[in-house]
């Protein structure tokens, strides 16, 4: 089955002594999936993995597999090594791993497919491409892509190289059976309405149900609404990332009081006021008023 729908990268909430707020994390899953997310991914970039030890990372993984397999929900995991996939052995419920082009080293398209190759066959579960040029200085064609596609093992590709040439080219060709999820939020309605099966957004932890409706809109071939839904949440997820993610989305979800702290761990710092005054005015903006 091809990956659809809004699958929502979970952050890692952390409680006034700086440990893993546990329940706080199932809640978070819970009201996402209550809201139409068709998955969830656990350790991504938001979720910041890299500031977490091997016990925590243990227990993030844990609390959404659980949630996932008592919800029938999607579960992909960031996991970029041959190691990291390893620990995914033995863990059913686990959809898809979510490996990223291997960053700085820029070994090229080549490497990059070779690369994924070796990953795949070393792999227990699919692998979803997690392409972030800005993040890894690789970039990669909308050829290179059709070749990962090829590779037994890999199901799909997080894009998160915003509304580009390759991604038109991509799409007017998609490969059978391979997943473009889109990764950059802001341009997620002009990746959907040219045949992006769905995002990997992590604006969708505000006005989950929208960013729902805008997917089906453009899967119904409802330009309307989906240009319409497509513009008033675009500026939601501008707010979101005006800071390095996901320090304004913490702040928000604690100042709605779904989470204990609004702290990260450094090297990120936390949101500044105007920041976060201006993403939760986009909530509000987006989100309808409860009769």
């Amino acid at each position: 089955m091809t990956l659809s729908g809004v699958l929502v990268p979970l952050i890692t909430p952390f409680d006034a002594a700086g440990a893993v707020a546990r329940d706080a994390l199932e809640a978070l899953a819970n009201e996402v999936l209550d809201d139409g997310a068709a998955g969830l991914v656990a350790l991504g970039t938001t979720a910041e993995p890299t500031s977490l030890n091997t016990v925590e990372r243990h227990l993030v993984l844990d609390v959404l597999l659980g949630v996932c397999r008592e919800r029938s929900a999607a579960l992909l995991v960031g996991a970029s090594t041959p190691d990291a996939l390893a620990e995914l052995r033995g863990r059913p419920g686990v959809t898809a791993a979510m490996s990223t082009v291997p960053p700085f080293v820029r070994p090229g398209e080549d490497g990059v497919v070779a690369h994924f190759a070796a990953l795949a066959a070393a792999s227990p579960v699919p692998l979803v491409v997690y392409h972030v040029p800005h993040r890894t200085g690789q970039h990669l064609s909308a050829g290179t892509l059709r070749r990962l596609a090829a590779v037994d093992g890999v199901v799909g590709v997080k894009y998160a190289a915003g509304l580009d040439a390759d991604a038109v080219d991509l799409l007017a060709d998609p490969p059978a059976g391979f997943a473009l999820l889109g990764g950059d939020d802001v341009v997620i309605s002009p990746l959907l309405a040219l045949g992006a099966h769905g995002g990997i957004l992590a604006s969708a932890h505000f006005a989950t149900a929208r960013f729902v409706e805008l997917v089906d809109a453009w899967h119904a071939d409802d330009a309307g609404r989906g240009r319409a839904l497509g513009h008033r949440l675009a500026p939601l997820s501008a707010a979101v990332f005006a800071e390095p993610n996901p320090v304004v989305v913490k702040a928000v979800l604690h100042a709605q009081g779904r989470i204990p702290t609004p702290a990260v761990r450094l090297p990120l710092l936390a949101a500044g006021p105007g920041s976060t005054r201006e993403a939760l005015r986009q909530v509000e903006r987006v989100t309808p008023v409860a009769a």
